[in-house]
């Protein structure tokens, strides 16, 4: 298997000032979320959210099922349009925008995606040029500059002509950030970029994501059930509960024996990692939420 060759330590990295996406220098792209509130007939997800994430930043949304991590990710990527309050992505409402203009500013990884058979690991990367290139512009042959870079970022160069079906989970993951990245956006938004991946390969993938952070100046929020990981990996941890946000800060301030019972309905005990410093979870068992909710 490839390896990403640049060794990053656990914990984030400072935002960088290189080039961006774009060409140009500086970060990201400041995502505001101003009394967001969303739901379906009988079922509220969201209720009245306010966030503001600053250019550069690597941010971790935590919480339960059904709190609302997933739904925010899909209002900042304009796939959803909120039933109160508003989402801006640099200062513009992405559900406003055009479907390509938006897939210019802010790339989504979801959760899953549908096997696609026969397709190349080159092929697949692509498929992200679709909001620059455009429909004509997809079927010329080649990769372009942008594709190239993506692929050797994130160690996948190698596998260009291999089909994506014949890769292990892992290595279809690192070939699916690829494909974000190719779509050259100041913004990353990763929903659980680490699900069904063993531990080796969850290491992997994130640590992946924070050097590429540096090295691009991305914005990225990312949604990860894994506390610990979200602890190490990101500067911030937005923890969602019912529909609200429930805590808001560094992991240092916001990881705590309440945050494991209050909104992840564990008993349980934190500590430091004696070299990174990064708060260590220690869950015992699930408990009762206050509001009657149960972990599951």
């Amino acid at each position: 298997m490839s390896e990403v060759t640049e060794p990053v330590v656990g914990g984030p990295e400072p935002s960088a000032a290189a080039s961006g996406p774009d060409g140009g220098t500086g970060g990201g792209t400041d995502i505001a979320v101003e009394g967001v509130g969303f739901g379906y007939p009988g079922r509220p997800v969201l209720r009245g959210v306010d966030l503001r994430i600053t250019a550069g930043e690597l941010v971790a949304l935590v919480g339960l099922n059904g709190c609302g991590k997933s739904t925010l990710l899909r209002l900042a990527a304009g796939l959803l349009r909120p039933t109160a309050g508003r989402v801006l992505l640099g200062g513009d409402d992405p559900a406003r925008l055009s479907r390509r203009a938006t897939a210019r500013r802010v790339a989504l990884l979801h959760q899953s995606a549908p096997a696609v058979p026969g397709m190349t690991v080159r092929q697949l990367v692509r498929q992200g040029r679709y909001a620059v290139r455009g429909p004509l512009g997809m079927l010329r042959e080649g990769d372009d500059a942008v594709c190239r870079r993506a692929m050797a970022d994130v160690g996948v160069a190698d596998w260009a002509d291999r089909p994506v079906d014949s890769l292990s989970g892992g290595e279809r993951q690192r070939v699916r950030l690829a494909m974000a990245l190719a779509q050259d956006t100041r913004v990353l938004l990763l929903d659980e970029p680490t699900t069904y991946l063993d531990l080796r390969h969850q290491l992997e993938v994130l640590r992946t994501v924070v050097r590429l952070r540096a090295e691009r100046g991305l914005t990225v929020v990312m949604v990860l059930h894994d506390l610990g990981h979200a602890a190490r990996f990101a500067e911030r941890l937005v923890a969602l509960r019912g529909g609200r946000v429930a805590a808001d800060g560094p992991p240092a301030e916001v990881v705590t024996p309440g945050l494991l019972a209050g909104v992840l309905g564990v008993a349980g005990r934190v500590g430091r990692d004696p070299e990174g410093g990064w708060p260590v979870c220690y869950p015992d068992h699930p408990i009762p939420l206050e509001d009657g909710n149960h972990f599951h």
